[in-house]
């Protein structure tokens, strides 16, 4: 009876087992790497020395004066902020911008839609790092936007508009890349959408505003919050934006961990900002998890009534 039991057990268990190998060893083991560095003292040259020590978290927020006191000081802070701020500004724009979009692809008929879902992801099979590129040719000096001014006298030889390396060169080059992310998963909650439920709208003499807010709203939260995290999470870590349309003076999290591996060489202290972006990263998840638990729980119960 027991082997019995167990045998079904058994049989799931060997059937994931290659998917578990492949997750322990190329997610949980260099995230398990990664924690463990941050806990090391730098080498002045670079790399590690094999010492417990808390340094890479304390350096966050303080610094050692030439009496080895703690001092606060607020640059890594403020790079903390520039990144959240930076990062919901372009998840922001991405639902406004996506939104309509993924509305008009669900009202579309049938046949049509999978040419729309197709034009929408084309970008993804260019890199990224080529797409961000192309947007130093628009946005920079001589570029195709300051070209129109120019040929029109409104901007002189020395003049430029100076929308690069700025935090609006930024976040385009955030919404560029991640706006497909938001308009998939709103699409696939609007393309379940019964829209007679828009039409009975109309017809209790609700205005389009209210229908809008009362009904497609509510019915396409699940796509809205799902494409919202889809987005925000690599917004936070991104750094090729910062790097080239920044010009590595506004850096965010993602930059400054590539920075620290790659130029600084104080590994533990980029490991330690990888791990608290990281940590981020895992509550938000959480809290959607937790967010679509409930909203199932009372669907469930509404369903149950």
């Amino acid at each position: 009876m027991i082997a019995s039991a167990q045998t079904p057990a058994l049989r799931r268990f060997l059937g994931l087992l290659p998917a578990l190998a492949v997750i322990g060893l190329f997610m949980l083991v260099p995230v398990a790497i990664m924690a463990l560095y941050s806990f090391l003292e730098a080498n002045p040259f670079g790399g590690i020395v094999w010492r417990f020590s808390p340094e890479a978290y304390v350096q966050f927020l303080f610094e050692r004066d030439l009496a080895d006191n703690l001092v606060f000081q607020s640059g890594y802070l403020i790079i903390i902020l520039r990144s959240l701020g930076l990062a919901v500004l372009a998840t922001i724009l991405c639902l406004i911008v996506g939104f309509p979009i993924a509305y008009f692809i669900a009202r579309q008929p049938a046949r049509h839609r999978n040419i729309w879902i197709y034009l929408i992801t084309i970008p993804f099979w260019t890199n990224q790092l080529v797409r961000t590129f192309a947007w130093i040719i628009i946005l920079g000096r001589n570029g195709t936007i300051e070209l129109p001014f120019r040929w029109l006298g409104i901007l002189g030889a020395d003049d430029t508009l100076g929308l690069m390396y700025t935090d609006f060169a930024i976040v385009i080059g955030l919404i560029y890349a991640f706006i497909p992310i938001m308009v998939l998963p709103i699409y696939a909650s609007l393309e379940k959408l019964d829209f007679r439920l828009v039409e009975a709208s109309a017809d209790l003499y609700s205005s389009t505003f209210e229908t809008f807010r009362r009904v497609i709203i509510p019915l396409a939260k699940p796509g809205i919050v799902a494409g919202s995290i889809l987005v925000f999470i690599p917004c936070l870590g991104a750094f090729i934006q910062p790097d080239l349309l920044g010009g590595g003076k506004k850096l965010m999290l993602g930059s400054l961990v590539q920075f620290q591996f790659a130029t600084a060489r104080n590994w533990p202290f980029g490991a330690a900002v990888a791990m608290i972006l990281l940590a981020f990263v895992v509550l938000c998840l959480l809290w959607y998890a937790q967010a679509a638990r409930r909203a199932g729980a009372q669907s469930g119960a509404l369903a149950h009534a």
